[in-house]
């Protein structure tokens, strides 16, 4: 009887393996697949700084190193977007300490 024993806890320590690996397995999937969604917002949030930016009514094609518009003038366009950031920030900050 001592050999069902065994069997038994070695079912139990095989059930137990299979949670841990495919518990690991559900949190790497599920951490790729944040990580994806969040490469995708970040793309999406960029084309819509662009439209917003160009006044382009359409779609922009997509990124790529080929992009006809200049490093410089992509530059000065995120210097231009980090001020206006900057800008809103000071204001919302003066409105909390007079508020």
């Amino acid at each position: 009887m001592a050999n069902r024993g065994d069997s038994g806890s070695s079912i139990l320590a095989s059930t137990l393996a299979g949670a841990v690996l495919g518990a690991a397995g559900l949190a790497w999937w599920l951490l790729t697949e944040t990580e994806r969604r969040q490469q995708r917002q970040r793309q999406q949030r960029g084309l819509r700084l662009s439209r917003l930016q160009g006044g382009v009514a359409e779609a922009p094609a997509p990124f790529h190193s080929g992009s006809s518009m200049p490093d410089s003038a992509l530059q000065d366009k995120v210097q231009q977007l980090n001020q206006a950031i900057d800008d809103v920030r000071r204001q919302l900050e003066s409105l909390s300490t007079n508020g």
